[in-house]
């Protein structure tokens, strides 16, 4: 095994190799871009920052590559504090949304521009350049302008510059955002794929849903500087904390309603049950049921009445919007078409539904999360 790959996919175990601890970032003219950040990133997993724009997103990469410092707060990498450690020393590259390639420089030469400024030996850098092309296939391309690649070719490069310095850590700040649709899905497969053969850590800055839950082991939510939940995109998909998540992670019907008893609640004027427990009996909460969670069936064999209102061919589904006898608007999409002005039954199991708090404030959402934090941290501490 050469050195480069050997590097690159040293056993470095699941052991945090990033943490943020309490990070705030506040700009001069009083704007909070980040707001008590806590986060702990494990080597060798795909992570993704998903946010819409001014989330702090953006904000965090940079701090974690050491282009900027917190107002307060600490960063440690591998254990040591690295908060106001140059950019320059810490074993992380960035891929930037415009890649920042060399347009004066070809191929070989942008690969190993890095590799020039440490003044490493000729043959050694030819080398490496070669290696790390052929990593992201891009072999018998040295010789090539930049002018003459693909959106995709040229991600590839910058992902190839990075590689060739040895990171342990790679960030992508919002790379594939210029990319046509289809090219934007060839990435997304290639991506991680080249992180799943190498094994080390990426952090993925998006603000696409899709892409984030398609490529992700782990994701962060942001919303206004604050980390609104993290987890597998199957935790992020299916057990949204509050209204914010559930509505920014893909389509939502959400409905106002009242615990009954654990596993039990109401909504829609009817009792159903349900896979939540720990909220308390007569409290309000919200109810979400995603689109595709919900089959057509006849009236007779729903567990609610609707009225359709419209319906949108979408290639693989059918979007089909209905409303109920409290117009209360639903969102359906279903590989079987209906007839507008229909009455249809809707169908789900106990699991479809997610019931959450109702209209958590920011105070309570915050004293939930530290105390979630908290426990983590005693754990570990155990452990």
């Amino acid at each position: 095994m050469s050195r480069l790959a050997a590097f690159l996919m040293g056993e470095f175990g699941m052991k945090d190799i990033i943490k943020l601890e309490h990070v705030r970032k506040e700009y001069d003219d009083g704007f909070v871009a980040l707001k008590n950040i806590n986060l702990k990133i494990e080597s060798g997993k795909f992570y993704s920052l998903l946010g819409p724009s001014g989330s702090g997103k953006t904000t965090i990469l940079r701090i974690i590559a050491g282009f900027s410092e917190p107002t307060k707060g600490k960063v440690f990498f591998d254990g040591q504090d690295i908060t106001h450690l140059d950019a320059s020393k810490r074993q992380i590259n960035t891929v930037f949304q415009n890649y920042a390639l060399f347009p004066h420089m070809n191929v070989f030469e942008n690969v190993a521009f890095g590799l020039q400024l440490k003044k490493k030996d000729k043959q050694e850098i030819k080398m490496a350049v070669k290696e790390a092309l052929h990593m992201v296939q891009l072999d018998g391309y040295a010789s090539r302008e930049i002018s003459e690649l693909s959106g995709g070719q040229q991600q590839r490069v910058a992902i190839a510059r990075a590689l060739v310095n040895e990171p342990q850590v790679l960030l992508l700040d919002e790379s594939l955002s210029a990319l046509d649709k289809r090219l934007r899905k060839d990435m997304q497969f290639e991506l991680r794929e080249i992180q799943k053969k190498l094994g080390i850590t990426f952090i993925f800055v998006t603000h696409d849903q899709e892409e984030a839950l398609a490529m992700s082991d782990e994701i962060f939510v942001l919303n206004e500087g604050k980390i609104q939940q993290s987890g597998s995109p199957v935790d992020i998909y299916d057990e949204p904390v509050n209204d914010f998540v559930a509505r920014f992670i893909g389509d939502s019907n959400i409905l106002t309603g009242r615990m009954i008893k654990d596993y039990e609640v109401e909504f829609g004027n009817h009792r159903f049950e349900c896979a939540d427990a720990g909220i308390k009996p007569g409290e309000k909460v919200e109810v979400v049921l995603r689109p595709e969670d919900l089959d057509i069936v006849d009236i007779k064999d729903g567990k609610l009445r609707v009225h359709v209102e419209s319906q949108l061919f979408l290639g693989d589904h059918f979007e089909i919007k209905a409303k109920d006898s409290d117009e209360n608007e639903w969102l359906i999409h279903s590989t079987n078409s209906t007839e507008i002005g229909k009455e249809i039954g809707l169908f789900f199991d106990p699991e479809d539904i997610h019931v959450m708090r109702f209209g958590e404030s920011e105070a309570e959402f915050d004293r939930r999360l530290e105390a979630y934090e908290g426990d983590e941290d005693q754990e570990d501490e155990e452990k």
